[in-house]
């Protein structure tokens, strides 16, 4: 079986953040074609100690962690790709109190960013299918058959979404530091020396993808739907807040599955984890060199990879 190293990550705007226990780093390719490197603590949201140990809970726990730090990196990644020599110069001359209000500012907009992701999220997955497949009622159908229309619906937006954002430009770009990133963690769980040529032969797609996990989140949704259909809950409110108060159990479920999918050999896991991976071919690209330069360049800023394959 191969060995998990443990270590993950996310594409940001021309660059790479890759978290390892404790620490995580961004790795940003600048204007001049100079690599930036930050790093910073990885402190959970949630300070409750041992909660990593407890099942489901820390599946919820852990996405809304990626989620801040995944926006956290993405807007400092927009912030440093934006700067041109007026902005670097203006930034040299800002006071401390100057520099305070600017980082407040960016603290707000991240906690904005971060609420209106997780609404829109929510919205798109989760109530508008509920509230198109509502309309079946008028028509005498069944719970279970608005519960299954629920379902497909579900699946029916996240693919046509998938895809849609897949053949966007710019996206096209940011994927493509997806490829990387998936790259490099394959290149270090086989045992090859973190070098451009050998990342440039791994594998794009990974079992711990987070695309990974929103498909299992839809699956399982989609599991959830029909047995609530099967339950019969009659009132439009209590079926709304059902499926609401289901969405953190959802979660921490998909987590599960995918730590499951990421450490094991297993035939019928395998099986699981195809569709996910033949996802990835949608929000992962082949890198070029330059990509790869900076994917290596965050791993290396948290992870000891030659220690860890005991060289």
């Amino acid at each position: 079986m191969q060995k998990s190293s443990g270590i993950g990550g996310q594409a940001v705007l021309e660059g790479i953040m890759m978290r390892n226990g404790g620490r995580y780093a961004v790795a940003v390719r600048k204007a001049d074609h100079e690599i930036e490197v930050k790093t910073e603590p990885y402190k959970s949201v949630i300070p409750i100690k041992g909660i990593e140990k407890v099942p489901i809970i820390r599946g919820v726990a852990a996405f809304i962690d990626s989620m801040v730090v995944g926006v956290s990196s993405l807007m400092w990644s927009a912030e440093f790709a934006a700067d041109d020599e007026e902005e670097i110069e203006r930034k040299k001359n800002m006071t401390a109190e100057d520099t305070a209000k600017e980082e407040k500012m960016w603290g707000l907009m991240m906690t904005g960013t971060v609420l209106f992701s997780v609404c829109f999220s929510v919205g798109l997955f989760f109530l508008l299918p509920y509230l198109l497949a509502s309309f079946l009622r008028r028509f005498g159908v069944s719970e279970i058959g608005v519960s299954v229309a629920e379902a497909l619906l579900r699946v029916c937006i996240f693919m046509t979404y998938m895809f849609l954002i897949s053949r966007m430009k710019d996206i096209q770009r940011v994927f493509a530091f997806h490829g990387a990133e998936h790259k490099c963690i394959n290149c270090i769980e086989n045992g090859w020396d973190l070098t451009v040529e050998n990342v440039l032969k791994a594998s794009r797609r990974h079992k711990r993808c987070g695309t990974s996990f929103l498909l299992f989140v839809i699956i399982i949704s989609v599991i959830a739907s029909i047995f609530l259909g099967i339950l019969g809950i009659r009132t439009p409110l209590m079926r709304l807040i059902s499926r609401l108060l289901l969405i953190p159990v959802i979660a921490g479920v998909s987590y599960e599955v995918l730590r499951l999918a990421g450490s094991s050999d297993n035939k019928l896991i395998c099986t699981l984890s195809k569709p996910g991976l033949m996802l990835q071919g949608f929000v992962t690209r082949e890198p070029d060199a330059d990509m790869v330069e900076v994917a290596i360049a965050a791993v290396e800023a948290v992870f000891d990879w030659k220690a860890w394959q005991g060289k």
